[in-house]
C-alpha cells in the first residue's frame, strides 16, 4: 500500500465554541494569537498562523462572510459580532463562533501555535461578562507518517 508523501499535504483544523447568548447591550469577540516562539536562526521565517473566524446564528446559518486572518509571532486578531448582526427582534439571541486554521505540514516550516478566545461585553462600559478561552491548537509536522482523513 503506497503512503502519501510527506511534507506536501495542507490540512485545516475546525475549532467551534459552544453557544453563547448575546443581549442586546452587548458585542462578541473572537480573538486569535500566534504562541510558536520565534526562531532565532538568521534568516528564519517567523511562524505564522492563517484562517478564518465565522457566526452563525441559533439555527445554523452563517452570519455574514467568514474573516480571514493572519497571525506572525504573537501578533493577536480579533473580529467582533455585535447584537444587530444577528438579524433577530428581541433583547437576546444564541449564536455559534469557529475558528478554522489551515497550514502544511512542512518540515521546513514554522510551527503554528494558535491560541483563542470568545468573550462577550457590554457595549457601553467594556465590561466582559463571558469568556471562553482555548489551549492551545499546534499545525506541526506529526510524529510519524501523515495520512489524510479518507475522502481528503
Amino acid at each position: 500500500m503506497a503512503q502519501p508523501a510527506i511534507g506536501t499535504s495542507t490540512v485545516t483544523r475546525d475549532y467551534s465554541f459552544p453557544p453563547v447568548g448575546l443581549a442586546s447591550s452587548e458585542t462578541a469577540q473572537v480573538n486569535v494569537v500566534n504562541l510558536a516562539t520565534m526562531p532565532t536562526a538568521a534568516g528564519a521565517a517567523a511562524p505564522t498562523c492563517s484562517g478564518t473566524i465565522a457566526f452563525a446564528n441559533a439555527g445554523g446559518k452563517a452570519i455574514g462572510s467568514p474573516v480571514s486572518y493572519t497571525t506572525t509571532g504573537s501578533q493577536v486578531f480579533s473580529t467582533q459580532l455585535t447584537f444587530s448582526q444577528l438579524g433577530v427582534t428581541g433583547t437576546r439571541a444564541e449564536f455559534v463562533a469557529s475558528v478554522q486554521t489551515t497550514g502544511s505540514f512542512l518540515v521546513s516550516r514554522a510551527l503554528c501555535v494558535l491560541g483563542f478566545s470568545l468573550e462577550t461585553f457590554d457595549e457601553s462600559t467594556g465590561v466582559p461578562h463571558v469568556y471562553l478561552g482555548s489551549s492551545t491548537a499546534t499545525s506541526a509536522l506529526p510524529t510519524g507518517p501523515f495520512v489524510p482523513a479518507e475522502g481528503h
